[in-house]
């Protein structure tokens, strides 16, 4: 027989023992149920959830148990997303988790592994990546985003953690001029690619309360920072304070916000493609200097609706489906950003490669891939070379054999040339995700 604990006291705990090192606050049936769910990306700005976006964040869940996680706070979720928006869910449970103990007890553990559903809440990132990352929490978070594929989602701190690259404030918050006059400053902590593993957030860093204050410079230095570190350009996702971005299994993003009544807005931020492209000037106790003409970064804002109608479609940055935005050009000149409206989006058919080298004499198939690419026309002793959008050459292979089939799965996914030594022609190759 099913137990049911109904929330008639406003909140259930079952931390009884004092000891004990997380909090728990419990709201529905604790039978655990097993029902199909679908993996998706809920991104929200940082004030009070849009409604609507936590609907569609809970339509991935199947109806069954949500777990909400967070370093402080109390039970203040259990009843919005148990009762407030309309979606039969079989439970809610918040647990308090403030310390690597707490994220390494066994009941948090098999808690988060149960669920159809996280979200994330705010608070302060540092207190995640301090007590979350390398724990038990850690490793359940990519279990249910890559094996279980159930919904994921964040507020404020909450979003901010999602991307592979993420702002970590371990010194505190930082400002946009601050950031903008030395990206290699003692505030600047970006972390990178130990935390949490969504493939459709590949090469992104996310940032949250744009509207308030204004935080489009400093996430223009992470990026300039992460550019100058990696030598591979990295994408951004931020959103004002009421606004989310929820993010399909596709890649797909919707944008949901209060537009028209409210200016609510998401931005989809990436580098020109057009090379070069990096940073002119990205140094230590330097102020930063990405003008690149006046288009260092291209960027797709896009308001926010009732309905989600207006959409960017992440899977493939530098030819996205997009519809209901605007473009613009951001770029910064001694610590100064400036953005203006473009109506030339990202177009990365345009290389620094000469057209008169782009005719037809080798093949290559499949393009699009997710790994093997077999070549045709080419012969035992020539060199394959394939260079990013960077022009920096990543991968060499001496060929072998005629109709030699390649591995390529090392290679990220996004767009890189292809050159054959002997050969005149460039081939642009598209590498889907693994």
């Amino acid at each position: 027989m099913k137990t049911i604990i109904f929330y008639t006291a406003l909140l259930f705990c079952l931390n009884i023992n004092a000891q004990t090192p997380y909090t728990s606050f419990f709201t529905g049936d604790t039978s655990n149920v097993n029902p199909t769910t679908e993996y998706r990306i809920c991104l929200m700005g940082g004030a009070t959830e849009d409604d609507n976006a936590m609907k569609w964040f809970l339509a991935g869940t199947g109806g069954g148990d949500v777990v909400v996680i967070r370093v402080t706070g109390s039970s203040g979720y259990n009843s919005y997303l148990y009762s407030s928006l309309g979606y039969t869910l079989n439970s809610v449970e918040t647990l308090v988790i403030p310390s690597m103990a707490a994220a390494n007890h066994p009941y948090v553990r098999r808690r988060l592994r149960e669920a159809e559903g996280v979200f994330i809440a705010g608070g302060n990132q540092n207190d995640y990546a301090t007590f979350w990352k390398n724990s038990a929490v850690d490793s359940a978070l990519n279990y249910l985003i890559n094996v279980k594929k159930v919904p994921i989602g964040g507020t404020s701190a909450g979003m901010a953690i999602q991307g592979q690259a993420y702002y970590t404030a371990a010194m505190g918050s930082i400002t946009s001029p601050v950031a903008l006059s030395n990206p290699y400053g003692s505030m600047v902590t970006i972390g990178n690619n130990d935390f949490l593993k969504h493939k459709l957030l590949r090469r992104v860093i996310t940032d949250t309360h744009y509207d308030n204050p204004d935080r489009r410079g400093r996430q223009t230095a992470f990026l300039a920072r992460l550019f100058q570190d990696s030598a591979i350009a990295f994408y951004g996702l931020a959103c004002d304070e009421y606004t989310a971005i929820c993010i399909d299994s596709t890649g797909m993003a919707k944008v949901f916000g209060g537009f028209p009544t409210y200016d609510d807005n998401a931005y989809f931020i990436q580098p020109n493609c057009i090379l070069p492209n990096q940073p002119e000037t990205c140094n230590s106790s330097q102020p930063l200097t990405w003008n690149r003409s006046n288009a260092a970064l291209k960027v797709y804002a896009v308001k926010g609706t009732s309905v989600g109608v207006n959409a960017f479609n992440i899977k493939n940055w530098t030819n996205p489906s997009a519809a209901g935005g605007s473009w613009q050009n951001w770029y910064v000149t001694s610590g100064v950003l400036t953005t203006t409206a473009t109506t030339n989006g990202i177009n990365c058919i345009t290389t620094t490669m000469s057209s008169n080298r782009m005719d037809t004499d080798f093949t290559m198939f499949p393009n699009p891939t997710n790994g093997e690419l077999s070549l045709g026309s080419v012969q035992p002793g020539q060199e394959l070379t394939i260079v990013n959008l960077q022009g920096i050459v990543i991968y060499k292979h001496l060929v072998q054999i005629e109709n030699q089939k390649i591995d390529l799965s090392v290679l990220a996914e996004g767009i890189y040339f292809v050159m054959i030594s002997g050969k005149s022609e460039v081939k642009k190759l598209v590498m889907l995700s693994h």
